[in-house]
């Protein structure tokens, strides 16, 4: 139990607006978990990898940030949160310690940034899965607009060009900035999402700056 206050001293004190952060109500969060020594390891781990990687090439930062976020548990929203879609913070996907295919890019995108990578060249991206029922989620890397993204999906460990995920029919990308319309190869013409009256990439926006979920 020492061990579990000092962890938790450790994570109040990581504080800073250009960090992952940890709120007083973060901490209560975690020391009333079930499930708080593993979410304690996997926080720990994270900081432990994110310094590790932090002079790493682009590439290898993608790869490292892909392994170590696929490794947690995938579940349907509606059965950890009895509803039908929820897009959680970073911190919630690491204290949860599990999610959907969403949960995996927000995660992936939020980390690729506090390691160095511009906003401006990371993209969520809706795709369609050959086979599937619904749509998925991947995150995109695009070095150049000419370039062809790189993908980072949970459903792959390996970070490689869209073209090769054969199954993968991309429809729309976007990030903090815009958002296109996309195709295997290349982005398209920006375009409007229809958010159908609940734009939950705001709200998680807001959700982590404005709130500091």
């Amino acid at each position: 139990m020492k061990q579990l206050i000092l962890s938790l001293i450790l994570l109040f004190n990581l504080l800073d607006a250009n960090r992952l952060s940890f709120t007083k109500k973060d901490v209560e969060t975690i020391k009333h978990s079930s499930q708080k020594k593993a979410a304690l390891k996997r926080i720990l781990m994270y900081k432990e990898l994110k310094e590790k990687i932090k002079d790493y090439s682009t590439i290898r930062k993608l790869s490292h940030i892909n392994t170590f976020y696929n490794k947690i548990m995938p579940v349907l929203d509606q059965t950890q949160y009895k509803i039908g879609d929820h897009w959680a913070t970073r911190k919630e996907f690491l204290i949860q310690g599990k999610g959907d295919c969403e949960d995996y890019v927000i995660a992936k995108y939020f980390s690729l940034v506090e390691l160095g990578i511009p906003k401006e060249k990371l993209y969520l991206s809706v795709v369609k899965v050959k086979g599937a029922k619904t749509d998925h989620m991947v995150l995109l890397y695009l070095q150049h607009k000419k370039a062809i993204p790189l993908v980072l999906d949970n459903l792959s460990f390996k970070v490689v060009p869209l073209t090769i995920r054969k199954k993968l029919s991309p429809k729309f990308a976007f990030n903090e900035s815009a958002s296109y319309l996309l195709s295997n190869e290349s982005f398209g013409k920006k375009v409007k999402i229809n958010w159908k009256g609940n734009n939950k990439w705001e709200d998680l926006l807001s959700r982590v700056y404005d709130k500091h979920e």
